[in-house]
């Protein structure tokens, strides 16, 4: 692993002096960068309405779980209805023993890693630029239905991450996860595995990964969180580490956070503004989840739909605020609502859901400030087993842990979808 004084020196270089490492014909004008508020892609202000697709390396793969002729069914679906950013996962993780986490597994053991899944990512990201999409590919998670986190700290010595979902687990959990920050080896095996990725060379395009058009940006993780307010220091100093690793080997693509916002930060908004204002952050993101956070009821969420729209405005409207100060893009990259009743499924109606996509794409399409966002999330052609995933069932937007279905739309979703093609249309017609 190159030192740090090394990799600071390079990012330094990179920054003062610019340009493109283009070595397959490749020039600036292919990449998407930023225009202080603004996204810019081929010249002109870039903003969409994109989806979560965290599977699609593994579906792009031609082993366990792969089915390349369904993926390119859901690009193309997504193509037609104005889609054309996904947000996807590298790949997952080997998971605890005590939960059920995303299988086959990209990182069977530190710096091992499954070709094959691999091979599936390359095809997804030529996928994606034959029909003039882009990717955002985050690299970790917080959580443990890909690995995450615990992956690295169970390589310490740190054992199986808790359970979350028992009585008194998540307090556990976080406890547990509060050590990634703070463990000098897990964050070297971080280190490692990144630049594994970011270095590789595509087999079906043949072009470096920094030399691929169809990513918009590397994302260090999902959802990261101090997990204490005492971790707060050692959080900011790997973001920071981690983003300008990947700013020195890779000067073409943008680098982001992967946060939820300030409650992602120890609902603390001042390091939420520290982390997101570092040179080699590209743009501030945010999450939203109404349900989740207590802003509507998880038995009723239709009943909450006001406030739900109304805590929701606030969080954005914060953040806004923030994206003026650091004079930086902001995406809102995850947000979903449940179907009716809370219930999952393909069965129940979607009248709740729709009109939070409404809200939130209107959102976007009334502020400069909003480059876009990515709705959690896009289960397309799939359907769900039961309420438990096991290994065979089809991928969909909700991850193992989850309810299967729950937050998914599928292409049956016309309402939904409706709003969708609505709202691209509107951005697109005020680029």
């Amino acid at each position: 692993m190159k030192n740090a004084f090394f990799l600071s020196l390079i990012a330094a270089i990179v920054t003062l002096f610019g340009g493109c490492n283009t070595g397959n014909d490749m020039s600036c004008k292919d990449f998407i960068t930023t225009d202080s508020i603004h996204l810019v892609k081929n010249g002109d202000v870039y903003r969409y309405i994109g989806t979560n697709m965290w599977y699609a390396s593994v579906l792009g793969s031609t082993g366990e779980g792969g089915d390349r002729e369904r993926l390119c069914k859901e690009l193309d679906h997504l193509k037609e209805i104005g889609v054309t950013n996904l947000r996807i996962l590298a790949g997952p993780d080997a998971g605890s023993d005590l939960a059920n986490p995303a299988k086959p597994y990209l990182q069977i053991a530190p710096g091992v890693l499954n070709d094959t899944i691999l091979q599936g990512l390359d095809f997804t990201i030529a996928e994606l630029e034959k029909r003039g999409m882009d990717a955002v590919i985050y690299l970790n998670n917080a959580w443990d239905w890909s690995g995450g986190f615990g992956f690295y700290l169970k390589q310490c010595g740190y054992g199986n991450s808790p359970n979350a979902n028992i009585d008194g687990g998540y307090a556990k959990y976080v406890d547990y996860c509060a050590n990634f920050a703070r463990d000098e080896k897990a964050l070297s095996l971080y280190y490692s595995y990144i630049e594994q990725i970011v270095t590789r060379k595509n087999s079906i395009t043949g072009r470096n990964y920094c030399d691929e058009p169809a990513i918009m940006a590397w994302q260090l993780c999902n959802e990261p969180r101090p997990f204490s307010p005492d971790n707060k220091e050692p959080f900011a100093k790997w973001i920071q580490k981690a983003a300008l690793i990947i700013k020195s080997l890779d000067k073409n693509h943008l680098v982001s956070i992967g946060s939820e916002g300030y409650i992602g930060c120890e609902v603390d908004m001042d390091l939420c503004e520290r982390v997101h204002a570092l040179d080699c952050i590209d743009y501030i993101t945010i999450h939203i989840w109404p349900v989740n956070w207590g802003w509507a009821s998880r038995s009723n969420p239709d009943s909450g739909i006001i406030n739900a729209c109304y805590e929701s405005g606030n969080y954005i409207d914060e953040h806004i605020a923030l994206a003026k100060r650091l004079g930086k893009p902001l995406v809102i990259e995850e947000f979903g609502y449940s179907r009716k009743g809370n219930e999952s499924g393909t069965e129940p109606t979607t009248e709740s859901r729709d009109a939070f996509y409404r809200y939130i794409f209107g959102r976007i399409a009334d502020s400069e400030y909003i480059s876009g966002c990515n709705f959690w999330g896009w289960g397309g052609g799939g359907r769900p087993r039961d309420l438990v995933w096991q290994q065979g069932d089809d991928y969909l937007s909700d991850p193992p842990h989850e309810p299967q279905g729950w937050y998914s739309v599928f292409d049956t979703d016309t309402t939904t979808i409706k709003a969708i093609k609505e709202y691209t249309q509107i951005l697109k017609s005020k680029r």
